[in-house]
């Protein structure tokens, strides 16, 4: 039996990066996916990929009114909705604190933190109703912090308190409430975050250098531990930051070396 048989997905920012590599992961273990994200054309390239058992919607998660339309045609479609993954989010600028303008603030804050209070305060009712579950994807900058990213890792941080004090509102509906917490992962996002670095030259080898594991991965590693946290594997699991970093947040490394090594091996 697959591990998402039947189950109902609404999967925010599916169409690219980690939320594609979900996407992919949730409709080869059986799960139908509203797919709700922006950019019509390539939101119609995607759903052409995945066939007419699943259903996108053109939705800017920081709109409320956006998401409750969305919400509102998953379940005219499919009448329930068993899970929601709040992938969607943005990662730019690479700034300190005092560099940022307040309209890049507000933006992080409406698409990261405000898109998941827009898809609970919509979708929770029909969670509260399938006994379902929540999943947030969050980052270990949310955790340990990073240079140049003060805004982007508060609003990560803010997604792992926000996951557990969801956790325990609603425990007693049996609906779990998770996140994911990737490091590094090859992405249109990161290879943005790459080029806006001071030192944008060496950064392929330090976001290997970064995970003890040795590489930095592609999203199918994050989409497997997704899957598993949406499963009924995961029943007993909520409250839970579930690191998926290649080791990268244990203990102090240095860095440096290891991507000199790296250059001697490649020359």
């Amino acid at each position: 039996m697959k591990q998402l048989d039947n189950k109902i997905i609404f999967l925010t920012g599916g169409t690219e990066g980690i939320g594609y590599e979900c996407a992919k992961a949730y409709a080869r273990e059986g799960a139908k996916l509203i797919i709700a994200a922006t950019g019509q054309e390539h939101l119609d390239s995607v759903m052409a990929e995945f066939g007419q058992d699943h259903l996108g919607v053109f939705c800017d998660i920081s709109n409320g009114k956006q998401v409750q339309h969305a919400v509102q045609a998953a379940l005219h479609r499919y009448g329930r909705i068993d899970a929601i993954h709040n992938n969607a989010g943005i990662a730019s600028p690479s700034k300190t604190l005092d560099e940022t303008t307040d309209e890049e603030w507000n933006r992080l804050f409406d698409v990261n933190l405000k898109g998941i209070y827009h898809t609970v305060k919509y979708g929770v009712e029909a969670l509260k109703r399938t006994e379902g579950c929540i999943l947030n994807t969050s980052s270990l900058v949310g955790e340990i912090g990073q240079e140049l990213h003060a805004a982007y890792s508060a609003t990560k941080g803010g997604i792992n308190a926000l996951t557990k004090s969801m956790a325990l509102d609603y425990s007693k509906f049996n609906v779990r409430v998770n996140a994911v917490s990737p490091a590094g992962v090859w992405t249109a996002t990161l290879r943005k975050w790459m080029n806006e670095q001071p030192s944008s030259s060496y950064m392929n080898e330090y976001l290997n250098a970064i995970h003890p594991l040795g590489y930095c991965p592609e999203g199918d590693v994050i989409a497997d531990a997704c899957v598993f946290l949406l499963s009924d594997k995961a029943r007993f699991i909520t409250g839970c930051i579930l690191p998926v970093s290649g080791g990268a947040e244990l203990g102090y490394r240095t860095v440096l070396p290891l991507i000199a090594e790296t250059e001697e091996v490649k020359g």
